[in-house]
């Protein structure tokens, strides 16, 4: 057995024993960055629905073109799912005896349903955004990016669920709340905001073409 199975055997025993412990929301992807286009090389558990023979992400390809075999672990990093899932992240690069990347061990926790259990509670301390004056006036965000995730943030809280769990009306209702905050009317919001509510632009646009149907309804 090589080096590189050697150590790939082994990792595939640590994320078994991983989901093992927390086998709920919690899932351990191997990578063989030797084949990008097909680098999955083991999956324990199932948050993105991804499947053994999978590609690299874009964040693993980023920082190899970026760093080289320089590439720096990250730990604890938000993305989101697919179906609009928020999950806490962990990237570690496997290297070989040369210190050559050959492998990505990354963990994912799916952690929207104690985000919905975090806002149904805020109800009852107060912090609820909107309620007894605490409402968040401004952040002060590094992108345009950041600022639409912030404003999407916000108009989940006031929903009280993140997007994955909403019901059809619960999203058209955070979409009127992001037009209402102008997210649309900057270029690219529509993109962002469906990436983010884990939904295709056009779903977007409909709920749009829909909200101006109710205005144009009232006008008459």
């Amino acid at each position: 057995m090589d080096e590189k199975e050697y150590l790939f055997k082994m990792l595939i025993q640590i994320a078994e024993a991983f989901t093992a412990m927390f086998p709920k929301n919690f899932e351990v992807v191997l990578h063989d960055l030797s084949e990008p286009r097909q680098s999955i090389r083991h999956i324990s558990g199932s948050v993105t629905g991804r499947k053994v023979g999978g590609p690299v992400t874009d964040l693993v390809l980023k920082a190899l073109y970026r760093e080289g075999s320089e590439a720096k672990d990250r730990h604890n990093y938000k993305t989101t799912s697919r179906d609009g899932r928020t999950l806490k992240s962990s990237t570690v690069f496997i290297r070989d005896s040369r210190n050559e990347v050959i492998g990505a061990f990354c963990i994912n926790f799916d952690t929207t349903d104690y985000s919905n259990a975090v806002h149904a509670l805020e109800m009852f301390t107060g912090l609820f955004p909107g309620i007894g004056g605490q409402e968040k006036m401004e952040t002060f965000s590094g992108s345009i990016v950041e600022t639409i995730e912030t404003l999407f943030e916000q108009a989940e809280a006031k929903i009280g669920k993140q997007s994955a769990t909403m019901t059809m009306e619960e999203r058209i209702e955070t979409v009127k709340e992001l037009d209402a905050s102008g997210v649309f009317k900057i270029k690219g919001g529509i993109d962002q905001v469906a990436l983010l509510m884990g939904v295709s632009k056009y779903t977007v646009y409909n709920y749009l073409k829909r909200m101006q149907a109710e205005k144009d309804m009232q006008r008459i």
